[in-house]
């Protein structure tokens, strides 16, 4: 060995305080795992527009056309005068000169939109792998449909689902009102696991279709999972299917179905602690076995088929968010896709009006 060989010693460097959303699998996390600027980048959604196809209420001036006539300023098709029935102040002289018949143009009343956004907050959502939580996604999610519906007059609302309780924010119009209701959701306290409570999806989705009774566009934000439920059968009905599906006879309704990646593809970690933050349901499975792994994906995949086909039942839109993936691109292209499928997709059920 030659002289002069000097040993080096390697300093053992501990992990930092802040590792962000990985933190969640260790504990429960304990604040925002995003700031608040960073939700949903404005200039990236000034050219998208949500298509609001269902029969709005209220008569402020907005930016969306009713869908009967009504008092405004857009002139719709002329008709025939009906005596007794029409004003004649709205009878058409140039049609009825032409015509030799007395004519009436109704106009399209402008109306504007309430959006009320349900977010599910409950343990199963305090989790992440790839910089945020689901939570906080879903957060994410709500800021950029606020966002993306927002003209003016129009108002959003929000409703936060615990499993203990239910916190109402009241729908107010601006975009200053959008971001107070997001801080608000941010600054939520978070869940601990295993919280009980009377306060399940279908009960928040009840509660939000009996309280805000004026039509509009509700956004449902969870992970869609019920704490217990181990059906993977399609044919078999989640419990919140059936309330998703009274409230989108009378609202134009938006799924936002948020995932993890490490929930549909386990990785190869050794023996690993399966534990339900919502019941005490743990079990130890051995990931390095190829077998064991892929039974697991095949089982995830099945949970995530019976809820989109029970969505799709429903007759309400649908997207999934994961967490290592960017949301506002998502959200984008599922936008950019609605608008050829909205009129077909919000169809109310035969005999209700639409």
């Amino acid at each position: 060995m030659p002289s002069g060989t000097v040993s080096q010693q390697i300093a053992f460097q501990p992990p930092a305080d802040d590792i962000g959303a990985v933190g969640s699998v260790l504990a429960e996390p304990t604040a925002a795992t995003i700031p608040l600027n960073k939700l949903a980048p404005e200039a990236a959604l000034r050219r998208l527009e949500l298509t609001i196809v269902r029969r709005l209420e209220g008569f402020l001036h907005g930016d969306h056309q009713g869908l009967l006539p009504g008092p405004g300023s857009d002139a719709n098709d002329a008709r025939l005068y009906v005596p007794g029935q029409d004003d004649v102040r709205k009878i058409d002289w140039a049609v009825t000169a032409r015509t030799q018949q007395p004519h009436v143009r109704d106009t399209i009343a402008d109306r504007e939109l309430e959006v009320w956004a349900l977010m599910d907050v409950t343990p199963s959502m305090n989790w992440g792998t790839a910089g945020v939580t689901k939570r906080d996604l879903g957060i994410a999610a709500v800021a950029t449909i606020g966002f993306l519906s927002q003209r003016m007059g129009d108002r959003f609302g929000g409703m936060v689902m615990r499993p203990d309780s239910i916190r109402r924010l009241p729908a107010r119009s601006g975009r200053n009102a959008l971001y107070s209701l997001l801080r608000s959701m941010l600054s939520e306290p978070i869940v601990h696991d295993q919280t009980p409570g009377p306060f399940t999806l279908d009960a928040g989705i009840d509660k939000l279709g009996r309280t805000q009774r004026r039509r509009g566009m509700r956004l449902i934000v969870s992970d869609f999972l019920t704490a217990g439920d181990s059906e993977l059968d399609p044919n078999v009905e989640p419990p919140w299917e059936r309330p998703l599906r009274r409230l989108s006879v009378r609202n134009q309704v938006l799924a936002v179905e948020v995932v993890d990646k490490r929930e549909v593809e386990f990785p190869d970690v050794g023996d690993l602690l399966i534990r339900d933050p919502e019941t005490d349901f743990q079990r130890y499975v051995n990931t390095s076995d190829a077998g064991a792994r892929e039974r697991m994906d095949a089982a995830s995949a099945a949970q995530r088929d019976r809820i989109r086909i029970a969505l799709r039942r429903a007759g309400v839109a649908h997207i999934q968010l994961r967490t290592d993936r960017d949301w506002v691109q998502d959200i984008a292209r599922f936008v950019l896709a609605y608008r050829k499928v909205a009129g077909m997709l919000h169809q109310p059920p035969q005999g209700v009006s639409k």
